[in-house]
């Protein structure tokens, strides 16, 4: 880039690209973005140091010595980060402060090293995995309660050949893990970035930095890399991803998690959504609505029992749910044909098979589909569920005291 027209061209670019996804954006607001993917706080920096000649980036580079080497090092619980990713991380713990200290009086390298079971306190080589991420740590922050946030940037994986704590914190001994040489898969990649935008709008997900990002990238390693980086999936199924050094198959793993076009529906759920689309044709309705669906699940196995652990009172939700498909949903009476599912119907649907998939439910059930109902917050069947303080919070607290009770 050589000033900060080139910049104003991307910003350009960006608009335009968000405007085939129906999304839009002011100009100014597409050069504050340009700016943040440049790693500068606002267009104005971006601009001066442009016409200044130059450009400074976010974060140093990341070498990694050629043999083994120690570093200083930090567990991370319930968090699985990725090369070029930017991420804070909150500490506490001793040695992990010791760690910290030690890394920011050195070059600011350190080992991130994923725990395989988040309950254990004091890590040992046995309780993490053994790939992990060596990151550039870019700013540290100490806040009030004595922890510790440092602004992070992955730089490239590691394998790990120890993790101990000692007198100076955690350290481990890490190694270079050099991605395979990546194939050309553009079908591939086509495939995946749609399925990946499909995943984003199911999840009300507003992303017009990475749009544009996967728009210029050509490496098949830093595609994935982004999109595992904001899908939402399990600690094991993110340090998959991350243990994957080849990005043509990193790359179909992730296809084939975004893909939940082949997730069974549980048995229960077939005939909680039959019924919710009978619940339209027996009213003559031309559309099922979340209404129909969330009156279906109140009598649904698996749902009705989460309503219920949130006292819910089933009887009154029932009864708002039919006064409303009787008296407010009139204008969709069709003399013939059979109801359609509404786009938002079609939404839960899909969000529905991405939760199964990630608290790892072999079929889809419909206490997936109750919460795949809370992000549409405009419709009256959210409504009704928060006239009786039911919440996507409490459902997934209910969901995980059920997990929970199974185990035991």
């Amino acid at each position: 880039m050589r000033d900060f027209r080139d910049a104003k061209a991307m910003a350009q670019t960006l608009r335009e690209s968000l405007t085939t996804k129906a999304v839009t954006i002011s100009h100014s607001e597409s050069l504050e973005l340009v700016s943040r993917m440049f790693g500068v706080a606002d267009w104005n920096t971006l601009s001066a140091m442009l016409q200044n000649g130059r450009r400074e980036a976010s974060a140093p580079i990341v070498r990694l010595k050629s043999s083994t080497a120690v570093y200083p090092a930090v567990p991370l619980r319930d968090f699985v980060p990725f090369p070029g990713a930017s991420f804070p991380l909150f500490v506490g713990r001793e040695n992990t402060v010791l760690a910290l200290n030690h890394a920011f009086e050195g070059p600011r390298e350190i080992v991130c090293a994923i725990q395989r079971d988040a309950a254990v306190d004091e890590p040992q080589f046995a309780d993490v995995y053994e790939v992990g991420l060596l990151a550039q740590l870019v700013e540290l922050e100490r806040l009030s309660d004595g922890s510790i946030r440092v602004l992070t940037r992955g730089a490239r994986r590691v394998g790990l050949r120890s993790f101990a704590a000692t007198s100076g914190g955690y350290r481990s001994e890490a190694f270079e893990l050099p991605e395979s040489e990546s194939a050309d898969a553009p079908d591939l990649v086509r495939r995946t970035i749609r399925l990946f935008e499909d995943y984003a709008a199911a999840h009300g997900l507003l992303m017009p930095d990475v749009w544009l990002l996967l728009d210029q990238m050509r490496d098949n390693g830093q595609i994935a890399d982004t999109m595992a980086t904001r899908m939402k999936l399990s600690v094991k199924d993110k340090y998959e991803l991350l243990a994957i050094l080849d990005p043509v198959t990193r790359l179909q793993k992730i296809d084939a998690l975004l893909d939940v076009s082949s997730r069974p529906s549980a048995p229960a759920y077939i005939a909680t959504r039959r019924r919710a689309l009978d619940l339209a044709d027996r009213r003559q309705h031309q559309f099922a609505t979340l209404e129909h669906l969330l009156l279906a699940l109140t009598e649904d196995g698996d749902a009705a029992p989460l309503l219920q652990a949130c006292n819910a009172d089933l009887g009154a939700l029932r009864q708002s749910l039919t006064d409303y498909l009787d008296k407010e949903l009139a204008r969709i009476v069709v003399e013939t044909g059979t109801a359609a599912p509404t786009p938002a119907f079609q939404r839960v649907d899909r969000r529905a098979a991405m939760h199964a998939q990630q608290i790892g439910n072999p079929a889809v059930t419909g206490a997936d589909a109750l919460v795949a109902l809370f992000p549409e917050t405009r419709s009256p069947a959210v409504r009704f569920l928060a006239e009786q303080d039911i919440s996507r919070w409490r459902v997934d607290k209910a969901i995980a005291q059920a997990r929970a009770k199974d185990k035991g």
